[in-house]
């Protein structure tokens, strides 16, 4: 999802609903990024969106060696200007207290 189509999705779901939480955090290590998540009670229940936004990756370098319980470590090369963009949707599921993520195909939202 466009980052302007989600500031569009967020700012319907701002005027929409009433008890509408957000909040943004970065990514944990060792993936590199940051996060925005919207918790809302919609027509379907308790639903949350996490839209996640992370760097390009240019070029993965592997340093190590090929002797036995040798170790080896990749490192990343991020693009400073070019992201990728992910959205998430999540349903609460009343039974068990647990976030249950739906699948989307062709423009729908299905469990």
């Amino acid at each position: 999802m466009l980052p302007e189509k989600w500031e569009q999705t967020k700012g319907h779901i701002l005027d929409s609903f009433s008890d509408v939480e957000v909040s943004a955090q970065e990514l944990q290590e060792p993936e590199v990024g940051q996060k925005e998540i919207v918790i809302f009670s919609g027509p379907l229940g308790r639903m949350k969106l996490e839209y996640y936004t992370r760097p390009v990756v240019l070029n993965r370098k592997t340093h190590g060696s090929r002797r036995i319980g040798s170790h080896t470590e990749v490192e990343y090369v991020y693009s400073t200007d070019e992201f990728s963009h992910q959205l998430k949707v999540y349903k609460l599921d009343s039974a068990t207290e647990e976030w249950l993520e739906m699948a989307m195909e062709k423009g729908s939202f299905n469990l």
